[in-house]
C-alpha cells in the first residue's frame, strides 16, 4: 500500500484527533471548576498576559490550586499592582514584540536554573491600528505568534519532559487562514484580518509543536468575552458587533473572565488530554471541525490544524525569528 502524502496523513490525523472527548465540563465551566481536586503544588506555571482580563483569571486560578505562576509583562509595576493579592505570582519585564526583550527574559530565566512544567501564552494584541514592530512586521502577527514562538523555543531547556503548552487562539481563525504570500500586510492592511491570521498561527505553531515531541501542545478558543484586549475597538462598534447590549451589558452567550479562562487552564491541567496533544480546544472539551462560516457555531477550521501548514508556519518563524529549539 502506498504512503499518503504528508498534507494527507495531516488531515485526517488531525480530523481523528478533533473530536469530543466527553470532559464533563462546558462553557459556563469556569477555571475553578476545573482545577477542582487538582492539587499543583511544586508546578511552576509561565502565563504571559498573566496580569490582565483572561490571563489574570488564569493566574488567580492556578496560584489558587498551588502553583507558582510567572507572570512576564511589559508593565511590570501595573501587573505587580494588578496581582497584589496573588502572593504566589512572579512578575518579570518582558515586551513580546521585541525579539531583544524576549531573550533577555528567557536568559534571565534559564539563568535561575528552574524548570518549567506549563506555558500558558494569554498575551495578544485585537484589530489594532496598523503598526509596525522590529524590522517591519505587522504587530500583531508579530506579537500574538512570532513573540511566543520565540519565547518557548528559547525556554526549552527548561521544560519539564511533558510540559503543557497552551497556545490562546480563537475562533476569529474563521476568518482567515495564513497569508503565505503576504503574511505582514505590506498590501491592504485590515486589522480583523490580522488578528484573524494571528489567531490561525497560534494553533498551528501548538500543532506542530506537539509534533516535534517532547511537550504537549494545545490551543484554545477562549468564548467570548469583554476584557481589556478590545481596547482598540470604538464602544459603538461593540454595539454594531453585539458585544454589548443597547443599555451596556454582555449580551447572552459571552462569558465571564472566570469562565474564558477555564478552558486554557483545562488544556493546561487535565489528565483527559494524555494521548490528545495537538488539538484545538473550546468549553473545556476538543473542538469538532466545521466547515461552517458562523464562528458562532464553534469548532475549528481545516485549516487550523493542517499539519503540512503548521510545518511550513514552523520554518517560516523560525526564518524570522532565527530562533528553531526543537526541530
Amino acid at each position: 500500500m502506498c504512503a499518503p502524502t504528508p498534507s494527507v496523513l495531516g488531515m485526517t490525523t488531525e480530523r481523528m484527533k478533533q473530536q469530543s472527548i466527553g470532559s464533563g465540563f462546558d462553557a459556563h465551566s469556569t477555571a475553578d471548576d476545573v482545577l477542582a481536586g487538582i492539587d499543583l503544588s511544586g508546578v511552576t506555571a509561565l502565563a504571559t498576559g498573566g496580569s490582565s482580563g483572561l490571563g489574570l483569571e488564569t493566574t488567580r486560578a492556578l496560584a489558587r490550586a498551588g502553583a507558582h505562576v510567572v507572570v512576564p509583562a511589559r508593565r511590570p509595576d501595573a501587573a505587580r499592582e494588578a496581582l497584589r493579592d496573588v502572593p504566589a505570582a512572579e512578575v518579570r519585564e518582558l515586551d513580546l514584540a521585541d525579539l531583544g526583550s524576549v531573550r533577555a527574559f528567557c536568559d534571565r530565566f534559564l539563568e535561575s536554573g528552574r524548570r518549567l512544567d506549563v506555558v500558558i501564552n494569554c498575551a495578544g494584541v485585537m484589530a489594532c491600528p496598523e503598526t509596525r514592530v522590529g524590522p517591519g512586521w505587522e504587530a500583531q502577527f508579530a506579537t500574538n505568534h512570532l513573540g511566543h514562538f520565540a519565547l518557548v523555543n528559547l525556554l526549552r531547556p527548561a521544560l519539564t519532559p511533558g510540559a503543557r503548552v497552551v497556545a490562546v487562539s480563537s475562533a476569529a481563525h474563521f476568518l482567515s487562514d495564513i497569508r503565505w504570500d503576504d503574511p505582514h500586510f505590506r498590501r491592504g492592511y485590515d486589522r480583523w484580518l490580522a488578528y484573524a491570521q494571528s489567531k490561525t498561527a497560534n494553533a498551528l505553531f501548538a500543532t506542530h509543536l506537539d509534533v516535534l515531541g517532547g511537550v504537549r501542545a494545545f490551543s484554545v478558543h477562549p468564548g467570548s468575552i469583554l476584557t481589556p484586549l478590545q481596547r482598540h475597538i470604538p464602544r459603538d462598534e461593540w454595539l454594531a458587533n453585539g458585544w454589548i447590549t443597547p443599555d451596556g451589558q454582555p449580551p447572552a452567550g459571552f462569558k465571564t473572565p472566570a469562565q474564558g479562562a477555564a478552558t486554557a487552564v483545562w488544556a493546561a491541567t487535565s489528565p483527559l488530554l494524555e494521548g490528545h496533544g495537538g488539538a484545538y480546544c473550546q468549553d473545556c472539551d476538543i473542538a469538532e471541525p466545521t466547515d461552517s462560516d458562523d464562528m458562532l457555531v464553534g469548532g475549528v477550521k481545516p485549516w487550523a490544524t493542517d499539519r503540512g501548514a503548521a510545518a511550513r508556519l514552523w520554518a517560516l518563524s523560525a526564518e524570522l525569528t532565527g530562533v528553531d529549539a526543537f526541530s
